[in-house]
């Protein structure tokens, strides 16, 4: 049997730079040993990547606010979800550079307001808790030099990196498809009738259209445009690709009256509106145009084309420089090209929104400084606001063109034992070396691969992982030497290691448990004022269970008199029935010394009617065993009355004996 070694003196390395909260001591911890040998619980071996949590500020800025999407668009903080992909950044090499990552996370709440200006004119709302990157490093809204409020704070003259602020929305309307339809098939379509003698026809008139692309979203948006004006188009495949050239697909037509409609709808208008020209912009784009690091091209020979592309940029305020590239056997071509960077770049995309994807992508790409983002005030509102922020695989996120941190969600653990551990929430100890340490110990003749809980103390998705992700490696340790294990957490941050958690499932075993004390949203904020809500875990849950990862609700923590009616107890088992679980278990609150303090205090603040009879139930750590057999019975009942069975019993046996019909008044709190 493999007993752990105790723990060596720590060798303490404080955590500096833009991933970490300043307020929070994050202390990086070389150890000895990580498997856990447990007594007394329904596992034996546990793990545990971090030790403490952090309590940081999750709620950042104006639901207004615009994020940078992963596909070039722009979308406001309050539409984005967990799930959703968009820009953040990272350091590579020498440079800062903007990659592709995942919403984790979303929470709301409201703030006091300020109002930061920028020199280029851009306005952002956000919370003196939110920091934003500067030429100096992360910086938050508010601060001081001096007292509990000391940290690094944004002044006058500073200035945020980034690429300036987002061009707006705009509709897509009747005269934004005609030109886009104008600006593809005039660049890349092939439209024509003509007439030869066919034996035994009665007239020899032929009419085509066709358009074939390599890039499916540009044919996919003019085959809808045209099918809008009733000009219905059949997809075929034009060549297929090879090593060296990618598959084209095509739409055409041959009735003369789509193809003479089509003519039509492509005519050059005498009056062309703004929107006219933002679709011909985006068509010509699709059709002729190419995007390098630092300019975007749009090339051509028809003069007509050129005049109408030149008109545009100048409408819309772009900088253009036009160059002519000469050929002996064919004609001249054209390149009109706008330089400047990523900021023109973007506003180019934004102002007129091309389909094809592969143009619009700025991953990879170095963070640069050009734009006027000079702060030049910073201005308190006098009013408290909405505000919303998210959690992203990177840490961060583009904000109306600047880079700014998440404000990761404060992590409750009331229903866990913290004792023995002093500033669990302003001291975070990052066990660095687990993954290498894990290895070793995996690699041991002794090790005979049984079960290890990962994160039975702490959640081991709190906010450090998103930049340590030391979880990850250790499940990726566990899947190399065919060990299986189980996790419970509360965070939605799991869906980003999908991919890890299914190949163990579909090797050694996996079982992943999210705890939900409520599906009550009102509630859930009440006691969980940070975490994700229910239904965000309730989603992340059901990935999981899709993608064929066993996973258990944990009904947990039970609290007496707050969330342990028989209704509230009901709708929890009954979403985790909808929601794909394989299993449920009701764990009561219990209280560790240093837990039992916080606790109270919230009931102090929040429900002080409760105060006496929670000191009477908790005179020690636990719940009396009546109640939690009481709970144990409530449950099973209900479990039994919704048609919840358990499909899966390896992670966490069953306990309670079958009820066949669930009280319908049941009191387990005297009120």
């Amino acid at each position: 049997m493999m007993v752990s070694p105790p723990l060596p003196q720590p060798r303490l390395f404080k955590a500096t730079g833009a991933r970490f909260n300043p307020q929070v001591e994050w202390v990086e911890v070389q150890v000895k040993s990580v498997i856990n040998h447990v007594k007394g619980m329904p596992f034996e071996w546990s793990i545990n990547p971090y030790r403490g949590c952090e309590h940081a500020c999750p709620f950042c800025l104006s639901p207004e606010t615009p994020i940078l999407m992963a596909d070039g668009s722009h979308q406001p903080i309050h539409s984005i979800r967990p799930g959703d992909f968009i820009y953040g950044s990272e350091v590579s090499g020498a440079y800062r550079r903007y990659v592709k990552t995942q919403v984790l996370a979303r929470w709301e709440s409201e703030k006091p307001a300020y109002l930061i200006a920028l020199e280029d004119g851009t306005q952002l709302l956000a919370s003196g808790d939110h920091r934003f990157l500067t030429e100096r490093g992360w910086k938050y809204v508010t601060g001081s030099e001096q007292g509990r409020s000391r940290r690094p704070f944004l002044t006058v003259n500073n200035k945020l990196m980034g690429v300036g602020s987002f061009s707006g929305t705009f509709p897509k309307n009747s005269d934004y498809r005609l030109g886009y339809l104008a600006g593809i098939i005039r660049g890349d379509g092939l439209l024509k009738a003509y007439k030869y003698d066919r034996p035994g026809r009665r007239h020899g008139h032929i009419y085509q259209f066709r358009l074939a692309l390599t890039d499916t979203e540009a044919l996919d948006r003019t085959a809808s445009y045209l099918s809008e004006f009733d000009v219905p188009t059949f997809r075929f495949t034009f060549y297929e690709g090879n090593g060296r050239t990618r598959t084209a697909t095509a739409i055409r037509t041959s009735a003369r009256t789509h193809v003479e409609a089509i003519e039509g709808l492509i005519a050059w208008p005498e009056r062309p509106s703004r929107d006219w020209y933002r679709g011909f912009l985006a068509g010509i784009f699709d059709a002729q145009g190419s995007a390098g690091p630092s300019v975007l091209r749009i090339a051509n020979t028809d003069n007509c084309i050129l005049e109408h592309t030149r008109g545009a940029l100048t409408l819309f305020g772009f900088h253009y420089v036009t160059e002519i590239e000469t050929h002996s056997d064919r004609k001249p071509v054209t390149k009109i090209r706008i330089p400047g960077g990523l900021g023109p770049r973007l506003r180019f995309l934004h102002t007129v929104n091309p389909a094809i994807n592969r143009k619009r992508t700025i991953e990879g790409l170095a963070v640069k400084n050009p734009a006027k983002l000079r702060v030049v005030a910073i201005v308190p509102t006098g009013q408290r606001m909405p505000m919303i922020d998210i959690t992203t695989g990177t840490g961060d996120f583009i904000a109306d063109g600047v880079i700014s941190h998440n404000c990761y969600a404060r992590r409750t653990h009331w229903f866990l034992d913290q004792d023995g551990v002093d500033g669990w929430s302003s001291r975070i100890f990052v066990k660095v070396n687990a993954p290498e340490v894990l290895r070793a110990e995996l690699a041991r003749p002794s090790w005979n691969r049984e079960e290890v809980e990962v994160g039975t103390a702490t959640d081991p998705y709190q906010p450090a992982e998103g930049a340590y992700k030391i979880t990850r490696r250790i499940l990726e340790a566990l899947g190399d030497f065919d060990t299986p294990e189980g996790l419970i957490t509360r965070s939605t941050m799991i869906v980003r290691d999908l991919d890890v958690l299914r190949q163990l499932a579909e090797g050694p075993g996996a079982t992943v448990c999210f705890s939900i004390a409520t599906v009550d949203e009102k509630l859930a904020r009440e006691l969980e004022p940070a975490a994700p809500p229910p239904l965000r875990r309730l989603e992340a849950m059901r990935a999981l269970s899709n993608a064929g990862v066993p996973t258990v609700l944990m009904l947990a923590p039970v609290l007496p008199g707050i969330t342990d009616d028989v209704q509230q107890l009901t709708d929890v088992v009954q979403a985790a029935k909808e929601y794909g679980a394989t299993s449920l278990h009701a764990i009561a609150l219990h209280l560790g010394e240093v837990t039992r303090d916080a606790f109270f205090g919230y009931l102090r603040q929040k429900r002080p009617e409760l105060v006496s009879e929670y000191d009477r139930l908790y005179r020690g750590k636990y719940a009396p065993s009546q109640y939690q057999h009481q709970v144990q019975k409530v449950v099973a009942a209900i479990k039994a009355r919704v048609g919840f069975t358990p499909r899966n019993r390896r992670s966490m046996p069953e306990r309670e004996r079958p009820v066949s019909k669930a009280p319908s008044q049941l009191q387990l709190f005297s009120r």
